[in-house]
């Protein structure tokens, strides 16, 4: 998700939820409005906030996790390839071995 040429998802997010909840704390607190309605906004932005950033990091962690899987699968792929060509391998090794050690057919 992440690469050399940007941000990753997960800092872009975070960054947008915190810009969005700072502006909305500096509208609330310019505003005209009584203390009383003030705090209670903030209150309720703060919660609204929490609940983007949890709904963030649940998609984050569903991302990451499927990202797991594919490289799990992968590295699996890539092992059984691996042990499959050692394989193979090892048998021609073998057949050579028996053709080099193998008594020329006139000398028994």
């Amino acid at each position: 998700m992440s690469n050399d040429r940007g941000a990753s998802f997960f800092e872009i997010t975070f960054s947008f939820l915190i810009g969005s909840a700072a502006g909305f704390i500096m509208g609330v607190l310019f505003a005209p409005a009584s203390g009383t309605e003030t705090r209670k906004k903030i209150g309720e932005t703060a919660v609204k906030t929490g609940e983007k950033a949890k709904e963030g990091y649940e998609k984050i962690t569903k991302e990451a996790e499927k990202g797991i899987k594919v490289v799990k699968e992968k590295t699996s792929d890539g092992l059984d390839t691996l042990k499959e060509f050692v394989e193979k391998k090892h048998e021609d090794i073998l057949k050579k071995k028996d053709e080099f050690f193998k008594e020329p057919e006139g000398k028994k």
